[in-house]
């Protein structure tokens, strides 16, 4: 009879982990880390190898669009053996070893919520630099799309309301509320965020389709409007022109907003015959069903600061546009 209840006892519990399986994740501490640092789980040997030079070359690689050569990622390098405890819950890491294979993967969420990693495993230091150079922009991507993320999730926590915007544009985009309108018309939105010394600002309006040929052009029509718009809109002194800077030659990519086609600019503007310049990001959202390219813009005024993380955090506003 013992026995018996015993068995029954092992068969309840049994069942309740099987039930409450189906409704919980496993537990995972909630992840930390300021936004693009990037912990680098490697022995000091291989960091002061090769490998560790391939892992600084693609890593820590220059930010597109920069006035100013600024990492990719602010690195923290650290041994396998101290990788362990609260440590581990940095939100984005990558993990490189010599192994019994060579192995490349990401994995998501394996020991802190949210938490992004790459992990490369290579037989020799040889392999391992190869399994580098061949991986890094998947990786990179994935380490990217974690951080817009997580960045979007900071700013839902206070958000700035403009009902109008939806109302003239049809579009809808998550601000922090540290922004405030600073000019408004029918056609044309300039939403910034003061700071220090300086300021990040957001430009939406749009043109029509016909205004961006779908060819090598593209770029050129690109910056010619928004030398137009942003040249007419934004007021500067001493009767300057707010214009992209002709010197810098603007990074021209290819995404989705909203599930939508865009061109994806980055460039440097300046303010013609004055000493104001500052790295900007565009995106020409094709919107067919409107017979519109949606124009949204970031640009960032900040003098002798760096302006990687500035510019991100407008990339995330901007790609959290909703479209009708």
């Amino acid at each position: 009879m013992r026995s018996f209840t015993i068995v029954l006892l092992i068969i309840s519990v049994l069942f309740s982990c099987s039930d409450s399986g189906k409704n919980k994740k496993p537990y995972r501490q909630k992840s930390v880390g300021n936004i693009n640092s990037l912990q680098v789980i490697v022995s000091d040997d291989l960091w002061n190898s090769e490998v560790g030079s391939e892992i600084r070359k693609y890593y820590t690689a220059p930010t597109d669009g920069l006035p100013q050569d600024e990492p990719l990622f602010s690195i923290n390098q650290m041994r396998p053996s101290t990788f362990s405890g609260f440590v581990k819950s940095n939100r984005i890491f990558l993990h490189v070893s010599i192994g019994d294979e060579n192995k490349v993967s990401i994995a998501q969420d394996p020991f802190a919520r949210p938490q992004t990693g790459g992990i490369i495993m290579g037989k020799s230091e040889a392999d391992l630099i190869d399994l580098i150079a061949g991986s890094y922009e998947r990786i990179i991507e994935a380490l990217h799309q974690s951080e817009i993320k997580e960045r979007q999730r900071r700013t839902s926590k206070s958000l700035l309301r403009i009902d109008s915007l939806e109302l003239d544009f049809g579009v809808s985009l998550k601000i922090p509320s540290a922004y405030r309108v600073a000019k408004k018309t029918d056609d044309f939105y300039w939403i910034r965020k003061d700071l220090k010394s300086g300021s990040t600002n957001i430009l939406v309006y749009e043109v029509p389709l016909s205004m961006i040929r779908d060819d090598s052009t593209a770029i050129s029509d690109i910056i010619t409007i928004r030398d137009s718009i942003s040249g007419t809109y934004i007021p500067v002194e001493d009767e300057g022109r707010f214009i992209t800077e002709p010197a810098y030659s603007p990074y021209l990519f290819y995404t989705e907003i909203d599930g939508k086609f865009a061109f994806e600019t980055k460039g440097i503007w300046e303010v013609k015959n004055e000493f104001m310049a500052g790295p900007f990001l565009n995106y020409a959202v094709r919107d067919s069903a409107n017979n519109r390219y949606l124009m949204l813009e970031g640009f960032t005024y900040a003098p002798s600061v760096e302006k990687r993380n500035l510019q991100f955090e407008l990339e995330s506003i901007l790609k959290s546009a909703r479209i009708k």
